[in-house]
């Protein structure tokens, strides 16, 4: 599967973006799917990810509350829906989806083996 991220941009502290990423293949409901982000000379963290099927969710505490995750099989697209946008929050973040990674693993980079290219999200103070 290809992933191919988009929607990142500069906003200002407290507004909303919402990044897509679209994937290629004709299973994609079957992968889980997430977000993770790198901010500069940081280690790329978890932000959110979302099961294939049924469409549990999982969160960082960081962005508990802020953020949303959620999937349109149909469009074989995943989303980060972004609110109440903080500085700290800057960063690139990445889209990965991986069909072989159980529940436990979603928050872990290495457990998925297809990632989009990145999207870059800025948040002004």
């Amino acid at each position: 599967v290809q992933l191919q991220a988009s929607g990142g941009g500069l906003v200002q502290a407290g507004g909303s973006l919402r990044l897509s990423c679209a994937a290629s293949g004709r299973t994609f409901s079957t992968y889980h799917a997430a977000w993770f982000r790198q901010a500069p000379e940081k280690e790329r963290e978890f932000v959110a990810a979302i099961r294939g099927t049924g469409g549990r969710s999982y969160y960082s505490d960081s962005v508990k509350g802020r953020f949303t995750i959620s999937r349109d099989n149909a469009k074989n697209t995943v989303y980060l829906q972004m609110n109440s946008l903080k500085p700290e929050d800057t960063g690139v973040y990445y889209c990965a989806a991986d069909n072989r990674i159980i529940v436990s693993s979603m928050s872990r980079p290495g457990a998925y083996d297809y990632w989009g290219q990145g999207t870059l999200v800025t948040v002004s103070s």
